[in-house]
């Protein structure tokens, strides 16, 4: 994967080698999600290069699907307003690929659902994903009973295939999830769908202690994040912070690139004044 003047390694290894170089810095990674196309094409490329200035090295790129069922009402207006742009899966992946071209070597990982990546094709997708710059996928509405397909074909052409555990995992799936995990655990912090919530869940901590004792795979905490001080406390316990609603809200308003700019600045700043918990 070219990127400017040099070769940008791209997929698992460089989910890998981010989360690596924030663990050797004590801090965790912040991970903020925006909808791809939202508020429209340009902007949403804006909003990364104003995120990776001023500290941003990894993100969840939104495909705007009809059905989101894990997202809440924010980002589900976020990802129809999009589709009524005419935002495809392609049209995804040549995001992915402009900010390539742009020089933004963060690591990008694609959330989207099960659908559109069946009707693309899983075995074309992921070739296609790798070619634009994807380093990983995320799809929340496919099990692991299920990924067997998609998580082959991810193997065959480098891509991390992001896997998720909740509060009501039992011991048994956080075993068998466990085992498949790559790149990074997506941890969901509550049950529900995404959205700002007012206070982390006061059982967080045992949660992600839980899954930290069965995987040395990084663990990034997501759903309900919305402050700097809560991003501040998840990162004294996690590996990543995921942050979406709050982040896609400000891109919904004015000035929405100086707005997500000042944000994911407080953000990035949060990572770093931990004292990172070590396992």
């Amino acid at each position: 994967m070219e990127n400017g003047d040099r070769e940008l390694q791209t997929g698992l290894g460089h989910v890998e080698a981010i989360f690596a170089a924030a663990r050797r810095e004590g801090r965790a990674v912040f991970m903020p999600y925006l909808v791809i196309g939202h508020p429209d094409a340009e902007t949403s490329l804006a909003l990364v290069e104003a995120l990776v200035a001023v500290g941003t090295e990894m993100f969840e790129l939104g495909v705007p699907f009809s059905d989101p069922l894990a997202d809440g009402p924010v980002i589900q207006r976020a990802t129809q307003h999009a589709l009524e742009q005419g935002v495809t899966l392609a049209g995804c992946l040549a995001a992915v690929r402009e900010l390539r071209r742009r020089g933004i070597s963060a690591g990008f990982n694609l959330m989207g659902y099960v659908n559109p990546l069946l009707a693309y094709g899983l075995e074309r997708f992921c070739a296609d994903a790798t070619a634009a710059g994807v380093d990983g996928v995320i799809v929340p509405d496919l099990p692991p009973e299920e990924n067997g397909e998609l998580a082959a074909a991810c193997s065959r052409h480098g891509l991390a295939l992001i896997r998720f555990l909740a509060p009501t995992s039992t011991a048994a799936r956080v075993q068998a999830v466990t085992q498949q995990a790559e790149g990074f655990l997506y941890l969901v912090s509550l049950t529900g769908v995404t959205g700002a919530r007012e206070a982390l869940p006061v059982d967080l901590a045992a949660f992600v202690a839980r899954v930290r004792a069965a995987t040395t795979v990084p663990l990034a905490v997501g759903f309900g994040i919305s402050t700097p001080a809560q991003a501040h406390a998840v990162a004294q316990i996690a590996d990543g912070v995921i942050v979406g609603t709050a982040i896609v809200t400000l891109a919904a308003g004015p000035n929405p690139v100086a707005a997500v700019r000042d944000f994911g600045q407080a953000m990035v700043r949060a990572q770093h004044k931990v004292q990172r918990v070590q396992s």
